[in-house]
């Protein structure tokens, strides 16, 4: 829980301070009087009657009643001492920034237990142990530097590790990023991210709250509370970045199905990020710039236009864009000639526009009106200005401040020269704006903003998905393993995806009969091992009966062999389906093309079950293959409805059948009267 004294304390007691600053109860002193807090502040240590300045007390048990404890003592001293602060001195949040809990040994947890234990029955706030602390607006409870002033219009950020908060904090202030406030959760043994997020949620204010979250999380223990608060949050006006830190350490799973190997925590969590409308990023840097975007003005579209003396970065920028799906387009015409009669001779507008070296602060500022009231095709600007040494460049970041004021589309000011222009920099910085110092760095993460959807409702839809059919299905399968195809097409049928038609049998004239009866060619598939091509076990093309019966008898003496399925020969686009279940999280859905994209490149697209339709199309839009769906080169497209409508009903029967485990559907065929399923493999386990 999250109360009031742990966000204001009116009083804090620092267990643990010192007069050496050097030392971590010593800094947490220092930090709360250099940051200004106007509470009564008392110290507990056992050597000194005076702690820089502030009252010490020998004892806990001497110390008035109050509302916050900060303790920085042996991990082993914690639990006596949280006992008689919550019963005795009515202290009602607590930050232990004391390490030896459950991060390192068995009897660290029981500790780490016991002190919960008497959080919890005070009713009390609970951050760390093992963290570096909690700094906002009232006051800086941290043992390391902190931030020196923290603003309303800054960032919230909350982190599972301390140290990297540090980094963190580094990057931002580099590029002139601000603080509301900085969560370190450590060991979250009450209040994780997810519980801080909910806080926010729950409490958010538009007026007074800062709009831009962003996170470091090493576990999530609670998907869905992230999901459910996250999510409100955006819809709110907010927007979240995070880096989801340890995915691989899972490694890759011994799996039966393509859907089990590609699939991972990591496909979950991107699964999860994608429905909350999360921007992922990927390290402190990505972060760090993605949080810099979210203070600009609204980005409506993906057309930039590079502004800039120097023609090298601007190329490089350029390349960079367009592998992020963002253009660069060409500009010529009328309007493009006005704009360079208006530069110095040798300037180029094509796009990049570069007003060459000699340009001036008036030439920029040109450039920029130009974009943002004659060329309608341009969305934003980036603007790469840094200085060959040979003159200060005051007076152009002060054009460049201006036009970021006044204009309506997003300026990014890419300014790479920290060194030679420092003082111009940072005087520029110090204006409010932001710097994005590497062109590559800003795409990466501009790509990651513009690529991230909007939130996704949460409510269920059935559409058409008959969930007592499915269920009675489902409860009348074994507990575990393969399920028949018999039992894999009346699953399916329940959710109304169309389905091959098919005929399953171990008598060969019945599947002779069969094949008369749909007519050829046909295609034949052992039933019973888990991969039939592995084992020759597939039969393509088949055009008479007698290549039929050849292929039934030899079929049926391989080994483990328990029958022929035979199915009409369709021809079409090969598409993927797949879902795998992960603790917590539910049911990640795959989407993708079929055949070598998803057996080689691995071009597949997540989502976290149950899928709404703009969620669906949104993974089936971010494919690497998505133009050969949409149709390219003479090629005819498939009808993305359909495919929308087959992957958000699987994950509607997905939601009504968590005994699912892993399932393929490979491959759906696209076919000119529809799209079926051709093979389909469920694993279930009860």
């Amino acid at each position: 829980m999250i109360n009031r004294e742990l966000i204001n304390p009116c009083s804090i007691v620092v267990v643990g301070g010192s007069n050496n600053v050097h030392k971590p109860g010593g800094r947490l002193v220092r930090n709360l009087l250099d940051g200004k807090y106007r509470g009564e502040l008392y110290v507990v240590n056992t050597r000194e009657t005076e702690v820089q300045g502030v009252r010490s007390y020998p004892d806990v048990r001497d110390i008035p009643d109050t509302e916050m404890a900060i303790l920085s003592i042996p991990g082993k001293s914690c639990p006596e001492v949280v006992e008689v602060l919550a019963k005795e001195k009515k202290v009602k949040a607590f930050i232990i920034v004391s390490a030896g809990f459950g991060e390192e040994t068995e009897e660290g947890v029981l500790l780490e237990e016991q002190i919960l234990k008497t959080v919890n029955e005070a009713g009390a706030s609970l951050i760390g142990p093992n963290c570096i602390g909690l700094m906002n607006r009232h006051f800086h409870g941290v043992f390391t530097q902190p931030v020196s002033k923290f603003e309303p219009g800054g960032v919230d950020f909350i982190s599972s590790s301390g140290g990297t908060a540090l980094f963190i904090i580094e990057s931002a202030l580099t590029k002139g990023l601000k603080f509301s406030s900085v969560w370190s959760v450590g060991n979250s043994a009450q209040i994780g991210v997810e519980d801080v997020i909910e806080y926010m949620d729950r409490t958010f204010d538009p007026v007074l709250d800062s709009k831009i979250k962003i996170l470091y999380i090493e576990s999530i223990k609670q998907p869905d509370k992230l999901l459910y608060h996250a999510s409100p949050l955006i819809r709110k006006g907010c927007k979240i970045a995070a880096i989801k830190a340890g995915s691989t350490e899972f490694g890759k799973r011994a799996a039966s199905s393509h859907t089990g190997a590609i699939a991972s925590l990591d496909s979950a969590v991107e699964a999860l990020f994608r429905k909350a409308g999360i921007v992922r990023c990927f390290s402190r840097e990505e972060l760090t710039t993605v949080a810099s975007i979210f203070t600009l003005k609204e980005i409506r579209g993906r057309n930039c236009a590079i502004i800039t003396h120097a023609g090298g970065p601007a190329v490089m920028l350029a390349d960079a864009l367009s592998k992020g799906h963002i253009q660069v387009p060409d500009l010529n015409g009328p309007l493009a000639e006005e704009l360079k009669s208006k530069l110095y001779p040798g300037a180029a507008v094509g796009n990049p526009i570069d007003i060459i070296g000699t340009g001036t602060p008036e030439h920029l500022a040109i450039a920029i009106d130009y974009c943002e009231n004659y060329f309608d095709e341009i969305d934003m600007m980036m603007v790469i200005f840094g200085s060959p040494g040979l003159v200060k460049l005051y007076d152009t970041y002060e054009v460049l401040h201006k036009k970021m004021e006044e204009c309506r589309k997003p300026i990014f000011p890419v300014l790479p020269s920290i060194v030679t222009a420092g003082p111009e920099v940072w005087s520029f910085i110090k204006k409010g704006h932001f710097n994005f110092s590497d062109e590559v760095t800003l795409r990466t993460a501009l790509s990651r903003v513009i690529n991230t959807p909007q939130p996704t409702s949460t409510d269920i839809q059935l559409y058409g998905v008959d969930v007592p059919a499915i269920r009675k299905i489902i409860d009348s399968l074994p507990e575990k393993g393969y399920l028949s195809p018999e039992d894999v097409r009346r699953l399916l049928e329940a959710a109304q995806i169309p389905v091959v038609a098919e005929f399953t049998s171990s008598d060969e004239d019945e599947v002779l009969a069969f094949a008369r009866q749909i007519g050829y060619p046909v295609v034949a598939k052992v039933v019973g091992p888990i991969h039939k091509s592995d084992v020759g076990g597939v039969a393509l093309n088949i055009r008479t009966e007698e290549h039929l019966r050849v292929e039934y008898e030899w079929m049926m003496k391989i080994p483990e062999v328990t029958a022929i399925l035979v199915q009409p020969m369709l021809k079409g686009m090969k598409l993927f389906l797949g879902a795998t279940y992960e603790d917590r999280f539910g049911h990640v859905v795959l989407c993708g093309l079929g055949s070598i994209f998803v057996e080689v490149l691995r071009d597949v697209s997540y989502g976290l079950a149950p899928l709404s339709y703009d969620e669906t199309y949104s993974m089936i839009h971010s494919l690497r293959g998505y133009p050969i769906i949409r149709g390219t080169r003479g090629q005819k497209g498939i009808d993305e409805q359909a495919y929308a409508d087959i992957i958000v009903r699987l994950s509607t029967l997905l939601r009504f059948a968590s005994e699912i485990k892993e399932m393929d559907i490979n491959p759906l065929l696209a076919t000119d009267k529809g799209l079926f399923v051709v093979d389909a493999r469920i694993r279930i386990e009860k």
